[in-house]
């Protein structure tokens, strides 16, 4: 019989669990490598920032910041709600979009259940957090396998959770509406399937909200920290049944949006011609980096996302040295995708010091 102590863990799995390992921010890159002027290029954050309507609103907030902040969340509820054609009671919201998959798990998920997701996911560690088991089904082709997926949904009767990454990171591969859509149908009722929309603005006709109108076992997460560029106030939001939604907000803590990130997002949803500009630059930039990647003979995965997976050989050695000249990109070891990198699309100056600082050193090597 195990003895327990005071440091003893609910659950066993979470012994599995490493502590995230943040990345270096610009003032330790500046310390450590002498580096002056860093490109992070590591995380998908907006290069272009976030709409000048944010930071109006921010500063219009500033004199009461000794207030909390509506543990409703009313204003920016009714704002999402208006955005995405639903009503407010199937909005959650959250501090960020691993915010409300932490709430939606721990609602719905005990030790005796078992959660599905795809390979090259982060999903697991929601599974150990709860003790639950997790079921990791390769990928095709770098995509979600969703026959595979429906497989072992139907074959293991204790699945009571399924994750979707759409578009998926960081592959940054796409599900097509009509594959979607057929999973959806076969997935029994009892199952409930979340959509990771993290991305979802960079391939508006990706979005799945319409499905919630017609399953009532679909969630969908969205964040604005991506092509909103919101970040640092980390705010995101989940579009459910207004039953489930019910439950979620029993879950939520009722001051986990700021006062500054609810002013923020409902002035951000405001500017969509703020978005529609950072679709058009993402989707060129995108063009033009993977035309070099092609001259620089590296192959990678056609993304729908606002980054691209790079195949560079041996990406620990040549993430390091691109670090040591100032330019930040995520190699993907702790994947198993030890060859490959994954860099953020920046902006048109911020691509051309990545390619050219990545041809110099791919011919160093």
């Amino acid at each position: 019989m195990t003895v327990k102590t005071f440091s003893t863990p609910a659950h066993d799995s979470i012994l599995e669990l490493e502590a995230y390992q943040a990345v270096k921010s610009v003032e330790e890159l500046n310390r450590d490598y002498e580096v002056n002027d860093v490109l992070k290029l590591d995380s998908n954050e907006n290069p272009l920032g976030c709409s000048p309507f944010v930071t109006l609103a921010i500063t219009k907030q500033l004199d009461q910041l000794a207030r909390y902040p509506d543990g409703n969340g009313f204003k920016l509820k009714q704002a999402v709600a208006e955005f995405n054609d639903v009503d407010s009671s199937q909005v959650t919201l959250g501090n960020g979009s691993e915010d409300l998959l932490g709430i939606i798990t721990r609602t719905f998920v005990s030790h005796k259940d078992a959660i599905v997701y795809s390979e090259y996911s982060m999903y697991s560690m929601l599974a150990k957090m709860n003790g639950a088991t997790g079921i990791e089904i390769p990928s095709k082709r770098y995509a979600h396998d969703l026959e595979a997926m429906l497989l072992a949904v139907q074959q293991n009767d204790n699945v009571r959770m399924v994750f979707i990454a759409n578009p998926n990171n960081p592959t940054g591969t796409l599900l097509s509406k009509e594959m979607i859509r057929n999973f959806v149908e076969q997935v029994p009722k009892h199952v409930l399937i979340v959509f990771d929309e993290a991305y979802v603005e960079y391939t508006p006709e990706s979005n799945n909200r319409k499905l919630i109108d017609e399953f009532d076992n679909v969630i969908i997460v969205r964040t604005f920290s991506k092509a909103y560029g919101l970040a640092g106030l980390r705010v995101g939001y989940a579009l459910s049944h207004p039953k489930v939604a019910d439950l979620l907000n029993r879950m939520r803590q009722p001051f986990n949006v700021n006062l500054l990130a609810q002013s923020a997002a409902v002035a951000a949803l405001s500017d969509q011609d703020f978005i529609a500009k950072v679709h058009k630059i993402n989707e060129g930039q995108m063009r033009w980096l993977c035309k070099q990647f092609d001259a620089l003979g590296l192959g990678f995965i056609r993304s729908y996302a606002n980054f691209v997976m790079v195949n560079v050989g041996d990406a620990t050695i040549i993430s390091q040295a691109l670090l040591e000249q100032g330019v930040v990109v995520l190699p993907l070891e702790v994947y198993g995708l030890k060859e490959w990198l994954r860099i953020t699309v920046g902006t048109p100056e911020d691509n051309t010091r990545l390619i050219d600082t990545l041809r110099d050193t791919l011919e160093s090597m």
